[in-house]
């Protein structure tokens, strides 16, 4: 997404980043993942979350998917080389609910809901050529 910031920008829609951890969390990951050109706001009580709908993906499944990620690519499959980058996410796995699933949310000027798409898996997200086309639509 920050990659193609500026062009959803330009669409005069906003991009809001909220994520399911406490501020210094995000405040490290920024520091260890950035820069974004957005905030990143934290819900670490997933109150936003599961009032949205959102769920946690069962453990078993995800453990699964890495399993066989880790058979065929070692676990460069889901752990970054940089050693600050790599700390973080090892930090992460013990310390928060990676099971949890994101999405994305598009609303009007008015704040109603014009497009959602809830995530099922890590892999299930939305695309930014998705968003662009359904923002371009209204």
């Amino acid at each position: 997404m920050r990659e193609r910031y500026e062009e959803l920008e330009a669409t005069g829609y906003q991009v809001l980043i909220i994520a399911p951890s406490i501020q210094a969390y995000l405040e490290q990951f920024v520091q260890v993942f950035g820069p974004y050109p957005f905030t990143i706001y934290g819900d670490p009580e997933r109150n936003l979350y599961r009032e949205m709908g959102h769920h946690t993906m069962p453990k078993w499944k995800l453990l699964l998917q890495a399993g066989k990620a880790y058979l065929k690519h070692g676990s460069k499959a889901f752990l970054p080389e940089d050693d600050a980058q790599k700390k973080l996410v090892q930090k992460a796995m013990k310390t928060h609910d990676i099971y949890i699933q994101g999405g994305t949310w598009i609303y009007d000027e008015k704040g109603n809901v014009i497009w959602k798409h809830i995530d099922t898996e890590p892999a299930d997200h939305a695309s930014i050529d998705s968003i662009l086309a359904v923002i371009k639509k209204h």
